[in-house]
């Protein structure tokens, strides 16, 4: 015990500490200067608490000005679509998709900075000030204690000393008179009855006063050695957790951050290869392979002589530009001229490629009105069978509906296939309209087949998008989110919309919200498009093939 006062108090003897903390106003100074000193260490935690949340709000800030930037210039109308085609227009947007994950991860240490520090912190706080109170208290009631026995003391000795005094002059006033020769006997009996009785209660104070001196050392012996070096070994155990604490948030600063560092590195690598495989050949190839007209160049102007009396020759060229002065073409004003039907106001090439997006257009639409009515029929069958499941009649207004809507989309592609062949003429066009008709043959044929398990069940359930790779283990601690482990393979339920989060399900049945930039997208989902369009493609060339 005199080792704990020892730390406390500064390295001395017990003797020394003893001496140091015998006096009430020196434990007073001391326990003064332990309350300060644990209250501005809560200051101080504070006030830590205080810049990392106002740092939080700073990147806050910074993360929504960045989603703003990104929202601002995302691609969007058909002129900057027909543009990412080119890849410096197309790494442009990837640079957005970039930076938008680049903000996830900083909106992510934002929102870690609030709740492993901050809250933490607070909710430490609160236990401490509450912890310090008590010792506190503790202390100031042993204080208050040994100085009420203090004064009981001194009251005591107070009375001792009066009664003590009251004694030695009754005891004189006794002698007094008993040496006084005109004193009768019964005078002198009476005080040395009374100097007897007052040296009787004298004695009685003086054995009280002993006692409670007694009583009081030992009692300030408890107080400076025992129960004031434990209330105050408490408050340095408490200060010590509390430095150790704000020390550990001080290391949580840098690491919230160290924990992005990796994403953000491979954002900021996918920015420098976005950039590197910009290839401005294959863009100069791609412009003049979009606006080819077609046209043959103009011939050589004739030569009019009208020295020879002949009439104005008549200037014709492939352009049938009116008479008088020919215009450079290239070069002159665009004339906006109506846009027709079937894109006659085009340049022969640009024509062509229109009729036929056209015709791949309107043969999609197609295959998906001719699967979407082998449906129908398909649960008008299973409802027919099974009453209890639903009513046939019901279906059919979906059905004519459908039924018309194929009819419309085969119209409009015998019309544009129509156009397409004045515009090609000869054998390749007939070999474009035949491969489209093969492609909608075969795909009727797949729509009988794909509805082969409808009298199962019709619950509507959600389906996978597409599949994904945890690239790093994310830990959900807010609402929606879910947890997931390094390398863990994931269903797709969602698709990240812009703010930089994605949907998914674990193979547990876990279902939630995880950050986009965490994960790796599968081949299959990053492609579905290619391969679906490759796949189609294949069905049509096999059935051109047995036909």
């Amino acid at each position: 015990m005199h080792a704990a006062a020892r730390s406390l108090f500064g390295d001395s003897t017990s003797q020394e500490v003893f001496r140091y903390l015998l006096g009430c106003a020196q434990t007073k100074d001391q326990y003064d200067v332990i309350d300060k000193h644990t209250q501005s260490g809560i200051d101080l935690v504070e006030r830590y608490v205080k810049f990392v949340k106002e740092r939080s709000e700073i990147e806050q800030s910074y993360t929504k000005q960045l989603r703003n930037l990104t929202k601002k210039y995302a691609r969007r109308g058909s002129k900057e679509d027909q543009d990412s085609k080119f890849s410096n227009h197309a790494s442009f947007q990837e640079i957005l998709i970039e930076l938008n994950d680049y903000t996830g991860q900083r909106e992510l240490v934002a929102e870690n900075m609030m709740t492993e520090i901050c809250a933490e912190l607070t909710k430490f706080l609160q236990d401490v000030k509450q912890e310090r109170k008590t010792h506190l208290a503790d202390a100031r009631k042993a204080q208050q204690t040994l100085e009420g026995s203090f004064k009981h003391l001194e009251s005591i000795k107070k009375r001792f000393a009066k009664e003590w005094a009251e004694a030695e002059k009754a005891t004189q006033q006794a002698e007094k008179i008993e040496n006084d020769l005109n004193a009768t006997k019964p005078d002198v009996d009476k005080v040395k009855q009374h100097a007897f009785a007052r040296l009787h209660t004298a004695e009685e104070c003086r054995n009280d006063y002993a006692a409670q001196l007694q009583k009081y050392n030992k009692e300030q012996n408890f107080f400076y050695y025992t129960e004031i070096p434990q209330i105050f070994n408490k408050l340095q155990d408490l200060d010590e957790r509390r430095i150790r604490r704000l020390a550990e948030g001080y290391c949580q600063f840098s690491d919230i951050e160290k924990k992005v560092l990796p994403i953000i590195s491979k954002c900021l690598e996918g920015i420098s290869a976005t950039g590197a495989k910009i290839n401005e050949k294959q863009d100069s190839a791609l412009l003049i392979e979009q606006h080819k007209s077609g046209f043959e160049r103009p011939g050589d102007v004739e030569f009019e002589d009208y020295s020879q009396g002949n009439k104005s020759a008549t200037y014709d060229s492939n352009l049938n530009l009116p008479k008088g002065r020919p215009k450079l073409w290239p070069f002159s004003k665009k004339q906006k001229l109506p846009v027709a039907e079937d894109f006659s106001h085009l340049p022969p090439e640009q024509r062509k490629k229109k009729l036929q997006a056209k015709i791949d257009e309107n043969t999609k639409e197609l295959l998906k009105a001719q699967d979407q009515g082998g449906a129908l029929q398909k649960m008008k069958g299973v409802y027919e069978k099974n009453p209890q499941m639903g009513d046939p009649s019901s279906l059919e207004p979906q059905i004519t509906e459908t039924a018309q809507n194929i009819g419309r989309l085969r119209a409009d592609l015998a019309k544009y296939e129509t156009w397409l062949s004045e515009a090609v003429g000869g054998e390749d066009s007939s070999n474009t309209i035949n491969n489209n008709k093969q492609y909608v043959v075969v795909a009727n044929d797949r729509s009988e087949d794909i509805y082969t398990d409808l009298d199962n069940e019709f619950d509507d359930i959600d389906s996978p998008v597409g599949h994904c790779t945890a690239l790093y283990t994310f830990e959900g601690n807010s609402e929606g989110t879910i947890s997931i482990t390094e390398g863990e393979l994931l269903s797709i339920m969602e698709e990240d919309k812009g703010d930089g989060w994605m949907r998914v399900l674990r193979a547990n049945g876990d279902e939630g919200y995880i950050p986009s930039s965490y994960v790796k997208l599968a081949p299959q989902h990053t492609h579905t498009h290619t391969h679906t369009h490759t796949h189609t493609h294949t069905l049509a060339v096999g059935a051109c093939t047995e036909s």
